[in-house]
């Protein structure tokens, strides 16, 4: 079992930086693929970085070159880096915690960008 919290949201000016942090507590962090998905009101979550219990990464394709996924195993913590941001990454951020057939979400972070 894994509870996840999620923090560092809030409002950010496009082109500006912002970090969001998510806390695990329970066993074995280390062992699971870590994640951020985001939602708008309306769609549906998407996927919008990945870093597996070996460090590999990806990204969604807008994202790219402009956010960074990093763990900590030692704080059990994953992060999401946001430079740059634009107005459409506005949404409610979710990390999420998955290995076989566990998944684990947190409750979720606002961000918003906008000047």
């Amino acid at each position: 079992q894994v509870q996840l919290v999620e923090s560092g949201g809030g409002l950010v000016r496009p082109g500006g930086s912002l970090t969001l942090s998510c806390a695990a507590s329970g066993s074995a962090f280390s062992i699971y693929n870590m994640a951020w998905y985001r939602q708008v009101l309306g769609k549906q979550r998407e996927l919008v970085a990945l870093i597996s219990r070996n460090s590999n990464t990806q990204y969604l394709e807008s994202v790219k070159g402009r956010f960074t996924i990093s763990r900590d195993n030692a704080k059990n913590a994953v992060y999401l880096q946001m430079n740059s941001p634009k107005p459409e990454d506005t949404a409610v951020y979710y990390c999420n915690a998955f290995i076989g057939t566990a998944n684990y979400w947190g409750q979720g972070t606002q961000v918003t960008v906008s000047s």
